[in-house]
């Protein structure tokens, strides 16, 4: 069962969480996160992208750079811009985009339960994107990057999120400038939370990383490398669990830089193997059931339909991913490795479709491909069965922010 725990967060004054809460780390570069940041001394961006602190240029993967981040955080916490709980809570953080709202629990979750498979995964992990957030950590003492769980939905959890919301008031409550509304409340009663560890013991068998596969392994592996000098706060990392019915799992499309040597007619001949090809126009297509797919090539969009047999039943064999995958970026353009193939890249469906146009009718990719994305139940059956889906299945919004909620570890 889930064994999840209160916190002492490290957070920002009421008055500044808007000012310090920035986007995930992962989701912008260096340039957009100096762009980001400039002329706000609060941003968090300047902890979790420290390198917009230094020389331009500099490898952004060197120690420098971690003891940048240590010394800003130090420096934010003097100022008091940010502050440490006096006790333990845990913490609800609402977001609304588009009308549409979704509610997690902050806490902490056990490591022994990311690594006795309790905490479910989807995702392989990159050495080199792990080694950048074991430094991180280590070095800053702070988990500093939240892991988004998602967990079946359980009714006595939902209530009892619901009437604290109700009974009490948010401690920040912003809309962000991409205006997503961020809403925070601190669960601060003992018996409370009781109740809330108590259900998670007792009713939730087990959770799954929705995102954050590399800072969950991260976590995990400091507490390795510190051995005996990890303290009780190590054996846990920071996480928001969602209940799986106010999920949203949005696109994640594909544009190829070339077509392996074919012409435009030749490329799409070859498609009619083991799609029907039909000519849309220039609407753009989004795809509104499995296995079919939008082509944008040429100025024009085609719909794909995938023919019976291209595809299995099985947890990995029915996904649009591994249709497209397997019959055209393998078979037909010859792109076996989607994460290591520099002639592949992938778009996420917050862009919008237009973004697949706009990189192909840039001349710097030949083909984009829209998918429908992946369900929340194909990602329980998947990390059931104890495999893993293909790079960059699935792109979950909104995102929550940085800053707002930190997990120490050297306390």
């Amino acid at each position: 069962m889930a064994s999840i725990k209160p916190f002492r967060a490290l957070r920002p004054q009421p008055q500044l969480a808007k000012q310090v809460a920035s986007r995930p780390y992962d989701v912008l570069n260096s340039a957009e996160a100096k762009i980001e940041a400039q002329g706000n001394p609060s941003s968090f961006l300047h902890i979790t992208k420290s390198e917009i602190d230094l020389p331009d240029g500099i490898d952004i993967h060197a120690q420098e750079v971690y003891e940048q981040a240590k010394s800003n955080l130090d420096a934010f916490i003097k100022r008091e811009v940010l502050f440490q709980e006096s006790k333990e809570c845990y913490y609800i953080y609402q977001l609304i985009m588009h009308g549409r709202k979704q509610t997690g629990l902050v806490c902490v979750s056990s490591i022994d339960d990311y690594e006795h498979d309790i905490i479910k995964k989807h995702e392989f992990t990159r050495p080199e994107k792990e080694l950048d957030r074991i430094n991180h950590i280590k070095t800053s003492g702070a988990q500093t990057g939240n892991v988004f769980l998602a967990y079946r939905n359980n009714t006595k959890v939902d209530e009892l999120i619901e009437k604290w919301k109700e009974s009490k008031s948010p401690v920040y409550d912003f809309i962000a400038d991409d205006e997503i509304q961020h809403t925070i409340w601190i669960v601060n009663d003992s018996d409370v939370c009781d109740q809330i560890t108590a259900l998670f013991t007792n009713e939730i068998p087990c959770t799954y990383i929705a995102d954050g596969h590399h800072r969950a392994a991260s976590a995990a592996k400091v507490r390795q490398a510190l051995g005996e000098q990890s303290g009780p706060a190590a054996d846990y990392f920071l996480t928001t669990l969602f209940p799986s019915n106010q999920l949203a799992i949005l696109d994640y499309n594909r544009i190829v830089k070339d077509l392996n040597g074919l012409t435009p007619a030749s490329f799409l001949v070859a498609l009619e193997k083991d799609f029907t090809v039909k000519l849309v126009g220039e609407k753009a297509f989004k795809p509104s059931e499995l296995h079919h797919f939008g082509l944008f090539i040429e100025g024009n969009w085609y719909q794909l339909i995938a023919k019976p047999g291209t595809y299995t039943n099985d947890p990995i064999g029915v996904l649009d991913v591994t249709i497209l995958q397997n019959r055209i970026l393998d078979n037909i353009l010859s792109i076996k490795d989607p994460r290591t193939d520099i002639r592949v890249e992938f778009v996420g469906g917050i862009r919008g479709l237009g973004e697949l146009e706009k990189k192909v009718n840039s001349g710097d990719f030949a083909a984009a491909f829209s998918l429908y994305p992946v369900t929340i139940d194909q990602l329980f059956d998947i990390s059931d069965s104890g495999n893993v889906m293909p790079p960059k299945s699935t792109w979950f919004e909104p995102k929550l922010r940085d800053g707002l909620l930190t997990h120490l570890i050297g306390e």
